[in-house]
């Protein structure tokens, strides 16, 4: 397949853009690094050959996010995930980061998904909503739970006697 310069040069910018956004929300998905790379991969293939045209870089980014969770929903129904270590995907964090990603990818996907579009990538609970296909009152709720069990699991990790 030939790629014309122009087309090339547009999904070279929106993955300079946005790749690393793809790539993240991929791995608190899927909670595993080749997977989270190979799903990247598939959004952009997907980017390339839709060729999409969007409004604002909003609408773009809206985009990017909705498939990426639809890709990891297809990748985890495809195959059984088992649990996965997560020590060495997590060594380019310093340790008090890892720590607390860590913990954030230990929680259930319904708490930690929003969690991480949230206070990652910014996303309002209205949008957010939208791409998780709920209403905004459910998110409230995930996210209310999701970092109080944060909360818990921390508490437990840095008080232990």
């Amino acid at each position: 397949m030939l790629i014309s310069v122009n087309a090339y040069n547009s999904l070279e910018a929106v993955i300079k853009e946005y790749g690393h956004r793809v790539q993240s929300l991929a791995f608190i998905y899927l909670k595993n690094r080749p997977d989270a790379e190979d799903v990247a991969q598939e959004v952009f293939l997907a980017y390339y050959r839709k060729a999409p045209h969007f409004l604002s870089s909003q609408s773009e980014k809206s985009w990017l996010m909705k498939v990426t969770v639809n890709k990891c929903k297809s990748l985890m129904r495809a195959k059984y995930r088992d649990e996965v270590p997560l020590t060495d995907d997590l060594c380019y964090l310093p340790p008090e980061e890892s720590e607390l990603m860590q913990a954030v990818l230990d929680l259930e996907e319904k708490y930690r998904l929003p969690i991480h579009l949230h206070y990652y990538e910014g996303y309002s609970l209205e949008e957010i909503a939208v791409l998780l296909r709920t209403r905004p009152g459910t998110v409230g709720c995930w996210l209310s739970r999701g970092r109080e069990k944060l909360k818990q699991v921390l508490k437990e990790e840095y008080f232990e006697t």
